[in-house]
């Protein structure tokens, strides 16, 4: 199984799979690279050097085939006995992000949430069951959860990220407005919507 890829390279990984499940989904049994190059605005060149990073190589004729390809990638993205993920914060934004990823992927599960609502907390919010917030070490104890994805308020941010933490979380993906410093050995991601947004109002003006 291949180590120490380069993040942006399994993030392509990943971006891979999903139009090889589209694919498998419309009946083909192959692709070439440059099908794969053209849906995602890479060059076919990239394409090929990553895959080639991860030891798959297609033929001339017949390109990649395509169960083999979903099937390398998901042995060497996901963890063998799967990974289970808490959801911090359960407005609007949480509850789409969990009614979104249920089901998506066997190896990854949202399984519990969080909250300081307590109109939302004891209770099964879409889909899991969710608790307060000052339970968040004592779920995670008893739970083996590696993931947080934040969508607290941004005053909320610190505290709760640094509760997380104290619990033993290891990664984080933050999808509130506030940047995140975590120590060294934690995994952080943060979906920054304004910067996007930001940066298309640039390209489009």
């Amino acid at each position: 199984m291949q180590s120490g890829l380069p993040g942006k390279t399994v993030e392509r990984l990943s971006q891979y799979r999903r139009i090889l499940y589209n694919s498998i989904r419309e009946g083909k049994a192959n692709i070439y690279s440059h099908e794969l190059a053209k849906m995602m605005n890479l060059t076919p060149v990239q394409v090929r050097r990553d895959l080639m990073l991860i030891g798959y190589s297609g033929s001339q004729s017949k390109g990649y085939v395509i169960k083999d390809l979903v099937e390398l990638i998901g042995k060497i993205i996901d963890s063998e006995h799967g990974q289970n993920i808490v959801i911090v914060g359960m407005g609007n934004l949480g509850r789409a992000i969990t009614s979104y990823f249920s089901g998506k992927r066997d190896k990854l599960s949202i399984i519990a949430a969080f909250d300081n609502d307590l109109q939302k907390t004891d209770r099964v919010v879409a889909g899991i069951p969710c608790y307060h917030i000052n339970q968040i070490k004592d779920v995670l104890n008893k739970e083996t959860i590696n993931i947080a994805i934040l969508t607290v308020s941004p005053e909320a941010t610190h505290e709760v990220t640094k509760k997380l933490l104290d619990a033993g979380i290891k990664g984080i993906l933050n999808y509130t407005s506030v940047p995140l410093t975590v120590p060294e050995g934690i995994h952080l991601e943060e979906y920054d919507i304004v910067t996007s947004i930001e940066k298309l109002a640039y390209l489009v003006k």
